[in-house]
């Protein structure tokens, strides 16, 4: 293999890791703080379907972005309301979101451009483009290093750049904050976080609302720069894969960014080689398509070592009288 393969390898696992990676911060947050949330995919579709509405019907972009966040928000308040304030139990809400956003987002989607459920496909400024990073046309032809800055680094969506941005102010944000010390205790122990006066219901809504901007980010970014519109089901699972890294993870940022590249290098090679042969014996697509869920499978299995979640995650809080 070639160096220009591995290259477009690696760059399609850059572009296909990329939901998956705002979409496991934004279930690091949630979970950090106490809260499970199985609803990622559905307010990643919610924010697809409504950032490639609005994308398309304003003509903007950075329009349908932020209709897309307002939705997954909206959907996490959803979310907060029934697991935190009303006690309710977490699986079952968050389920209840990916089958409500399954449904509205097709039928509102026949209703307003009666296209069988998917939007028109976005073009111009309704899509993210491609960013060409300073020198990458002058490095080219550097042996090496050239291809990689222009090939790999270079050329992504600006989402691309902000979900790896992310990571770091996300581990900043938990470890060297007051309120991500707090946020990480309120997972751990709320009735401590209570005692010291802070509120352990604002808490955890704070980290649903963080948990909605990423997802409503990851799901614009599925409509309007990796592809051009919503279509039904769009996200394929992607909600469930990052549960998946973010267990395999262990709830760190860090290992959260590696882990989400390993699922979107699986979905790279599956895309680029079909019916790949292995000492004559023929791989079908359909096995390599299924990798990344199978590997999914087998995380939640618990068979790649022990994840320890936060002690109090998915446990109503009941502040003592």
């Amino acid at each position: 293999m070639d160096l220009v393969t591995v290259l477009q390898v690696l760059d399609s696992t850059v572009r296909l890791a990329t939901p998956l990676l705002l979409a496991c911060l934004a279930g690091l947050f949630s979970e950090r703080a106490g809260i499970f949330d199985i609803g990622l995919e559905g307010k990643m579709l919610t924010a697809a379907f409504f950032s490639a509405a609005i994308a398309f019907v304003s003509g903007s972009v950075w329009l349908g972005l932020l209709a897309g966040i307002g939705a997954s928000v909206l959907m996490a308040g959803l979310h907060g309301l029934a697991s935190i304030t009303f006690r309710g139990n977490q699986l079952i809400s968050g389920v209840a979101i990916n089958f409500l956003a399954a449904g509205m987002t097709v039928l509102i989607a026949q209703d307003w451009f009666r296209e069988g459920g998917r939007t028109p496909s976005l073009i111009g400024a309704a899509r993210f483009e491609p960013i060409t990073l300073p020198l990458a046309e002058t490095l080219r032809g550097i042996p090496v290093l050239g291809p990689i800055y222009a090939e790999l680094i270079s050329g992504h969506t600006i989402l691309v750049y902000l979900a790896i941005a992310c990571v770091p102010l996300t581990w900043w944000v938990l470890y060297r904050t007051r309120f991500g010390l707090r946020l990480r205790a309120v997972g751990e122990n709320p009735a401590a976080v209570d005692t010291a006066g802070v509120s352990v219901v604002g808490l955890r809504f704070a980290a649903v609302g963080i948990c909605g901007v990423l997802c409503g980010i990851a799901g614009a970014y599925l409509a309007t720069a990796l592809q051009a519109g919503f279509v039904k089901d769009m996200t394929a699972g992607r909600g469930y894969i990052a549960l998946a890294a973010l267990i395999f993870a262990k709830w760190r940022p860090w290992y959260a960014l590696w882990a989400t590249l390993l699922f979107g290098l699986l979905q790279a090679v599956a895309l680029r080689y079909q019916n790949i042969e292995l000492g004559g014996l023929v791989i079908p697509v359909q096995l390599m398509d299924a990798l990344p869920y199978i590997l999914t499978v087998i995380i939640l299995a618990g068979f790649v070592g022990r994840a320890v979640p936060p002690r109090a995650g998915g446990i109503p809080y009941v502040k003592e009288r």
